[in-house]
């Protein structure tokens, strides 16, 4: 393969999970392919991860995002064997893979074997007390129930009550999904979040009868979450954000670099590549591609000036805010067993926190042996408005659920707080139609690529895909339009 003359330089605007795999595929494809690349990695903030970050606190071990990754979607597995970061990784507590729903001050064990939607074994559920026998007589009539006709978007609300029934959705679809998605059921798209059931759908005609023939062929446990396909690292998430810093390298980051426009070049690329990329601080670097991994809204921003019809299409796409708050509690304050790695908050409950981790039993090592470790969640698109009341006030919310949810008497040995504004995306009806026209736009965009969780999954399998195939797809355009023009040698 013929080498460009000249190194092709890439900035990638953004230092998340997206961000940080995109840059490390640019690196192993020009090493690969003999590709001379100069790269460049701007993040606004001072530290690379976004929103991964792993603290030390005292002798705790505290996810102030993500604790984990789903070991089933193979993107986050294959970049960690291509990291040498198999051996750090850890699996769930073996025990009490299971997860508990709120039911007025009562936790219920979820129906073992339902996942997300529906229930793999239809006895476990109809025997549930989470269900009216209304209720449980409208879920089991769901094989009976006819298809959909015309296909096209439908929301999670429909889909669900359409199959199964209001309870099904109120009190065990929509906190379980709310814990992924932080989403309103009500807009959630599911052909874009949740196509696997829609399939099922289609395919089969009823979902409990797809379920049942998937279970017959699968060895996975039969709790609700499928807890075993999760994965952390020893150390915490921090892992992987280290070790892509490390190969990418300290000499292509540049921290405390917040980019305000993405252009074209005004000289028209002959002399410094292709686009201008304009910092906040009034200096402006150049490129001859551009991969933005940020939230769309922020990406919005930077192209709406150049090109506003795109910049409207990346703007649509809306995000809900989540906060974190920590306790660490001695175990003899807490009265209930912790039999679980968690409980989910309808919102028909009208209660501030919509998900409880138990840290310390999903994953040992979190903490200390005779404490706890709790980790609650507040805001989502259901109640956006709590996200604006000051740490104390949301502090003392998850306090109050926690207390008279767990039986928690006495004060906390510590408490943090972590807040994630407009970091969740939405993927509202509609939404497989957006990105289908921001990817339209973009393929008319030579060397400017958008990736990140606005597009085709919130989870970290699908951000280290998304960066990884817009690197690919930006660097193989790039090389071809050198060479195309001659410019290899």
């Amino acid at each position: 393969m013929n080498k460009p003359a000249k190194p092709i330089r890439i900035i990638v605007v953004g230092g998340g999970i997206t961000g940080l795999s995109a840059a490390h595929r640019l690196i192993e494809l020009s090493e690969e392919h003999s590709i001379p690349l100069e790269l460049v990695l701007l993040e606004a903030d001072s530290r690379v991860g976004g929103v991964i970050r792993t603290i030390q606190h005292k002798d705790f071990l505290i996810e102030a995002g993500p604790d984990s990754f789903l070991t089933e979607k193979p993107w986050a597995i294959s970049l960690c064997k291509r990291l040498d970061l198999l051996e750090e990784i850890q699996k769930t507590n073996p025990t009490n893979r299971r997860v508990l729903v709120a039911r007025g001050r009562r936790l219920i064990p979820a129906p073992a074997g339902f996942q997300m939607l529906a229930p793999t074994k239809l006895p476990t559920l109809l025997s549930s007390p989470l269900f009216s026998w209304r209720g449980k007589l409208r879920i089991a009539m769901e094989p009976y129930i006819a298809q959909r006709k015309g296909g096209g978007d439908e929301s999670l609300a429909s889909f669900v009550t359409r199959r199964f029934g209001h309870e099904m959705l109120d009190r065990l679809v929509q906190p379980l999904v709310g814990e992924v998605y932080s989403a309103d059921p009500e807009v959630l798209s599911m052909p874009a979040a949740l196509s696997r059931f829609v399939d099922m759908e289609s395919k089969h005609g009823s979902l409990i009868k797809a379920l049942r023939r998937e279970t017959k062929k699968s060895s996975n446990d039969d709790s609700g979450a499928r807890y075993s396909l999760f994965s952390t690292f020893k150390d915490g998430m921090q892992t992987l954000v280290n070790a892509l810093e490390a190969k990418i390298g300290p000499q292509r980051i540049q921290l405390g670099a917040p980019v305000s426009r993405v252009a074209r070049a005004k000289s028209g690329g002959k002399n410094n590549g292709d686009w201008d990329v304009e910092l906040k601080n009034g200096k402006t670097t150049h490129g001859d591609g551009v991969l933005i991994a940020c939230p769309t809204y922020r990406a919005a921003d930077m192209l709406k000036r150049s090109d506003y019809e795109l910049g409207e299409l990346l703007q649509a796409v809306p995000h809900a805010s989540v906060a974190i708050v920590h306790f660490a509690f001695h175990r003899e304050q807490v009265q209930h067993p912790l039999d679980a790695f968690g409980f989910v908050v309808p919102h028909s409950e009208r209660r501030s926190v919509f998900a409880c981790t138990f840290s310390n039993v999903k994953y040992t090592g979190r903490a200390p042996q005779d404490f706890v470790l709790l980790r609650a969640f507040l805001g989502g698109a259901l109640d956006e408005d709590i996200i604006k009341r000051n740490d104390d006030a949301l502090r003392a919310k998850a306090r109050w659920d926690l207390e008279t949810m767990l039986g928690i008497y006495g004060k906390p040995r510590f408490e943090t707080i972590n807040r994630y504004p407009r970091a969740m995306a939405q993927y509202v009806v509609g939404h497989l139609r957006r990105t289908s026209s921001i990817r339209q736009s973009l393929a008319r965009k030579t060397g400017l690529e958008v990736a990140g969780c606005g597009f085709e999954g919130v989870g970290i399998p699908e951000c280290v895909r998304d960066g990884e195939r817009a690197a690919e797809r930006l660097l193989t355009t790039l090389y071809k339009q050198r060479k195309e023009n001659g410019e290899t040698e």
